[in-house]
């Protein structure tokens, strides 16, 4: 059960606990994560948390930015920072040990979720320079589809599997494929904007509200969200078939949307701050405390950080919850058995990637990326788990 449906069954008074004296806050006074690159929704909310931490309890929050999933994740598995603030690409696909995380020097991560943002109003979406509307007789934008990105040059980012996988899964919307568009390379999230800003590339994917998005919107080529269909069932199948965290929204927060009634899109949690297993109980019991209990203290001072509240978490996401997260979500009233099993369930997940990797590098094959796709989905067959990728 998600804790939108404890709130339906009547859980409110317990969830809605009163906030934290700032010195129950047991925290270190310096903290570090990693987020996405300056600019990006991710960080501007890392800065607003950060400076509420400063101001309730003395914390200095130390921002990493990160140019790709990779650059998030390698601090956080080397212990450099304690938790980063990432999307599906340093939880999800690194769970899962897939793209960049497929490679022989990564493998399957064990990571854990504290808490998330499930925003609601903010799009995570492929972007289209309103210019490029223009080339397929379609000035102003008016009308424009997926569908007509055929030919069009799209972004792919090194080493940022989760904004490619999320391009391919609005491409495959559309009925269309990699093949099928010019892939045009960029070393990270900023710089596939700049790509959109200086007419690189046609379409960058990107949170609707993100800072690139809104500098974009500015410029001379514009920005564009082409809407996607909630009842076409085929294109969301295919969508879903390529990024299953992906879900059907309307989205009213974002560049050239503010405002408006909003875009039919679709989106998933974003930022989502994670950790690894072995980090600290304690640490991340303090630190979901404070994200969830400072919540006031933040909300409204970055373009969609409301969703990081209480009522809007999902505890039936696609990776785990840390055990110092589940022991405050416990005690808010907010975490219930389906939860816990959904938990483990994801946590024997892991562990069946694990044992599977461990294996494998035993066995030592020489293609390595042939052997993990097949070692990969042949354990979580046998585990009875979905296969994904």
């Amino acid at each position: 059960m998600t804790i939108k449906a404890l709130f339906a069954s009547g859980a409110t008074a317990c969830l809605l606990a009163a906030p934290a004296m700032a010195g129950e806050l047991k925290l270190p006074g310096q903290l570090a994560w990693t987020a996405y690159g300056t600019g990006s929704a991710g960080y501007n909310q890392s800065v607003a948390i950060g400076a509420a931490l400063q101001d309730a309890a003395g914390v200095n929050l130390r921002v990493l930015p990160g140019k790709n999933d990779v650059a998030r994740t390698e601090p956080l598995r080397q212990g450099k920072v304690h938790f980063s603030a990432t999307g599906v690409g340093g939880s999800f696909m690194a769970q899962e040990g897939v793209f960049a995380f497929g490679k022989e020097s990564w493998g399957p991560q064990e990571i854990r979720v504290l808490i998330a943002n499930n925003g609601g109003k903010v799009g995570l979406a492929m972007a289209v320079a309103a210019e490029a509307c223009e080339k397929v007789g379609k000035p102003g934008c008016e009308g424009f589809e997926y569908s007509d990105l055929k030919g069009m040059r799209v972004a792919w980012v090194k080493g940022a599997p989760a904004l490619n996988v999320n391009n391919q899964a609005y491409l495959a919307y559309a009925g269309l494929s990699w093949d099928d568009v010019e892939k045009v390379e960029f070393g990270g999230f900023s710089d596939s904007w700049k790509g959109m800003v200086n007419g690189q590339v046609d379409a960058a994917f990107s949170s609707t509200n993100s800072g690139k998005a809104y500098e974009a919107a500015a410029g001379p080529r514009g920005v564009f969200w082409p809407p996607i269909d909630p009842a076409n069932a085929a294109g969301l199948e295919r969508m879903q078939s390529i990024a299953p965290f992906f879900s059907t929204m309307n989205a009213v927060v974002g560049a050239n949307i503010d405002g408006g009634p909003g875009v039919a899109t679709a989106g998933y949690a974003y930022p989502v701050l994670a950790a690894m297993v072995g980090q600290d109980e304690e640490l991340v019991y303090n630190m979901t405390k404070a994200m969830v209990e400072l919540f006031p203290s933040y909300d409204g001072k970055a373009p969609g950080i409301g969703g990081w509240a209480l009522e809007k978490q999902d505890f039936q996401w696609v990776a785990p919850y840390h055990d110092g997260a589940v022991r405050y979500y416990k005690e808010t009233g907010a975490w219930d058995d389906a939860a816990q099993a959904h938990n483990d369930q994801l946590i024997a997940r892991q562990a069946a990637l694990k044992a599977a990797w461990e294996e494998l590098k035993a066995e030592g094959p020489a293609d390595w990326e042939a052997a993990w796709d097949a070692k990969r989905r042949a354990a979580l067959e046998a585990g009875g788990f979905e296969v994904v990728f």
